[in-house]
């Protein structure tokens, strides 16, 4: 009886201690997705992080440019990533899938994300990124510091101006978009939900210039020229701008779900103020 209550307590203590282990936080995390590296570097502790994607360190991709050139960069190959001994590998559920499968064969730890489309979004992956790296308390306050960012940014306008995004070959994003929310947020009114686009999608040329929007917002332009942004320069574009208030919401300000695009908010509803200022 004896020894079997011995056995049954060191099994129980080995239950415990191999909980206690798989319970412990990743001590080498790798992540090869932009957003991954951006929601990584908020929360992971000291050395925790041991290397984020290329993309992360260009300033035409990340609002974190000067956090990640502290962190070796990956290119989202298995050999490099495999090599890095991680023992959580962060990804997107667009990051290089080949990779993915490679790692996961090999018996690493991936653990992939999925793109944020609004802000529940945003505080969703903040708090599973805590969880994963366990730092739980830092995620909530960084989501608690997103809450309280964005509830000074929201205001009642009398009436929302409305606006387009607009960028090459066309192409805008409805409502049930982050770029979306974020227009909303900033008391405009998309003209995307007008045309019947919810998600991404192209606005033809003809609605933009019949829909004749109080604000154009257009992406930045990117070095050299593409037939992409050809439609950019058409007069048409050009005389619409011209009349209606305009600005330029560069991709680092929206494409990853982050407290950061607090910073999107507040530069288009200073423009909306603008336009009202100036009505």
């Amino acid at each position: 009886m004896v020894g079997r209550l011995f056995r049954a307590g060191c099994i129980a203590l080995g239950l415990w201690l191999g909980g206690a282990a798989h319970a412990a936080p990743p001590q080498r995390v790798v992540s090869m997705n932009l957003c991954t590296d951006q929601l990584a570097m908020l929360l992971a502790a000291p050395g925790q992080l041991v290397s984020v994607s290329y993309l992360a360190q260009d300033p035409q991709a990340s609002t974190m440019v000067e956090q990640a050139r502290a962190y070796p960069a990956n290119h989202g190959l298995a050999e490099e990533i495999y090599r890095l001994r991680p023992d959580l590998v962060l990804a997107g559920a667009y990051t290089t899938r080949a990779t993915v499968a490679m790692l996961q064969r090999l018996g690493v730890p991936v653990a992939i994300f999925p793109p944020e489309a609004d802000f529940d979004g945003i505080r969703g992956n903040l708090r599973r990124m805590g969880e994963l790296l366990g730092r739980e308390a830092e995620a909530e306050a960084q989501i608690a510091a997103f809450d309280h960012g964005l509830a000074a940014l929201m205001d009642t306008p009398v009436q929302r101006p409305t606006a387009a995004l607009y960028y090459a070959n066309s192409y805008t994003s409805g409502r049930d978009s982050l770029a979306g929310r974020i227009v909303e947020a900033a008391g405009l009114h998309n003209i995307a939900a007008d045309a019947g686009l919810s998600g991404g999608g192209v606005l033809a040329l003809e609605q933009l210039v019949l829909a004749n929007p109080d604000l154009l917002i257009r992406g930045r332009r990117y070095a050299g020229r593409s037939r992409a942004e050809e439609v950019l320069d058409h007069p048409a574009v050009a005389a619409l701008a011209e009349r209606a208030g305009q600005t330029g919401i560069a991709d680092q300000d929206w494409v990853c779900g982050t407290p950061r695009v607090l910073g999107a908010i507040a530069r288009l509803r200073d423009a909306r103020l603008g336009l009202e200022q100036g009505s």
